[in-house]
Formats: structure tokens, sequence, C-alpha cells
């Protein structure tokens, strides 16, 4: 079957989970560093996918796409010099970051996350990052890209809380934003958004798989222990639909909006240092 920018686009959000919910690996892209230690105790049995090889591979099938593929060329790289970074390999997360901004990546506000913040000071760093081109609305959009990723994982870590104690059956999916739908000035932001879904994807399936668990040791002990609370049972059910449905509303109402006014002219980025990582 003949490779096209929608199964490539698929296969990196594939890996991408693959690599959030391999706790061998325990590690994240430095767009996603915050993950690192969730993921260790979230996501269960590691995949131990071999998501750098992937990632080539995901390279050298987009390469032969055209320029049509290039901005997949560019998230390969930018998904392996991520997993240089986490490795502490700086050679190998340069070299890759350079190839991906060549290809177009262009998320400047992902190369102010923490882990990237010693490299400020490489010239060879701040020489690539002085290539990065995008306009404001775009880089309106990557700065809400990441504080949905901050939320997801927010709503993610207030949920295994929240669900601890339950004594209901049901099942809760975490609340998410729904994905923006303007057309990108540069394709850079496309990258950025299967970053958001991958995240999505990873938490719900672990949130999924904990709700189950849950759920199906509430229904049995219910059949089998006669002092079972009921009673408390059907109020948790209640609460926890009330609180889905509040948590759900707030999602929605985070949805991105475009900024009137927001220039759509290519220009540099922001200077190096200029703002912080969203919070």
């Amino acid at each position: 079957m003949a490779d096209t920018v929608n199964s490539l686009a698929a296969r990196v959000h594939e890996l991408l989970v693959a690599h959030l919910t391999d706790s061998a690996a325990a590690a994240a892209p430095p767009r996603q560093d915050f993950l690192s230690s969730l993921a260790s105790g979230l996501f269960g049995v590691p995949l131990r996918v071999d998501v750098a090889a992937g990632l080539q591979d995901v390279i050298t099938r987009a390469a032969a796409l055209g320029p049509a593929g290039t901005w997949l060329v560019a998230a390969g790289h930018s998904g392996l010099a991520g997993l240089a970074l986490t490795r502490g390999q700086a050679e190998p997360f340069l070299f890759h970051l350079d190839a991906a901004v060549t290809a177009g990546y262009n998320d400047c506000v992902a190369l102010h996350a923490g882990p990237v913040l010693p490299l400020h000071q490489d010239p060879r760093f701040r020489a690539l990052y002085q290539r990065i081109r995008l306009t404001e609305a775009d880089l309106d959009e990557f700065f809400w890209l990441h504080r949905e990723i901050r939320n997801a994982v927010r709503d993610a870590q207030e949920a295994t809380v929240d669900n601890i104690d339950r004594l209901d059956t049901g099942v809760s999916l975490l609340p998410q934003a729904p994905m923006p739908t303007r057309e990108p000035d540069t394709p850079g932001v496309l990258i950025t958004r299967i970053d958001l879904a991958a995240t999505q994807t990873a938490l719900q399936q672990a949130a999924v798989k904990a709700e189950f668990g849950r759920s199906s040791g509430n229904t049995a002990l219910g059949l089998i222990d006669d002092t079972w609370d009921h009673s408390h049972a059907r109020r948790d059910a209640r609460h926890a639909d009330d609180r889905d449905t509040r948590l759900r509303r707030a999602a929605e109402a985070r949805a991105f909006t475009e900024r009137p006014g927001a220039g759509t002219v290519v220009l540099a980025a922001p200077p190096l240092g200029s703002f912080s990582y969203p919070a």
C-alpha cells in the first residue's frame, strides 16, 4: 500500500503514543518533558517499541513523497532530537534539530521547555534557532497547544486522585479540548498538533484502563460483599456524572480561538529567551 501524508502522520502519532506509554523509556520529547515522571507510574507494562527506528522510517518514506511530505520529515527529526535530549546526547539532538528546522520545524515555544534551556548558550543552537520562521497566528497556536498539553496532564493527574475511592461502576473519560481547525500559515504547526493528539491518546488509554479495572472490581465486590454500600455507590455515580459534565464543558471552553489581527506574515521567531514555556 502506497504511503500518503495521512498514513505517515498517523504513524508519527502511533510512535509518539507508544513512546509515552513505554515506562521502560520513561522519557519524553523536549516539548513534553513533564510527561516523563507521569509515564512510568501511569502507563503500565512497557511496550518496548523501537521509536527511533520508526521515526527514521517515517523520514525516509516522507522524503519520497516530495514537498508534501517535508513537514513529516521535520516531525521525524524533531522526534529523534527529543529522544537524544532525554538521553543527554547533545550532539545528536543538535544534528536532528538542525535537520528538523531545515525541513520546516518551527515550534519555538517547545525550544523554551526546561530540558532545552541549558543549550540556549550553545552558539550552534542559537544559530539554528535564528533560522526559525513563523507567523504571529501560528505562534498563538503554538502557545495554546503547549498549554493544552499541560492541561491534559493536569486533568489526568486529578482524575487519578478523584477516582481512587469511587464505589460506582461507571467509567469516566478524560476531557479533551478540540483540536484547532484553522489552516496554519506554516506546516510546522501540524507537528505540534500531533504531539497534543498523541498526549491525549496516551493519557486517555491509561485512564480507560484504570477505570475499567476499578469498575469491574466494584462490580465483583457489589455481587459478593453483603456489606457493600450501594447507596454510597449511587452517590458516587451522580457526583462523577456531574464532575464529568463540568470538566467536559471546561475543556470545550478552552478551544482555540484565533486572535483578531494576529499577523499572517512569516517572520523570524521571537528572540531566544524572550518568553517562558507555558506553565
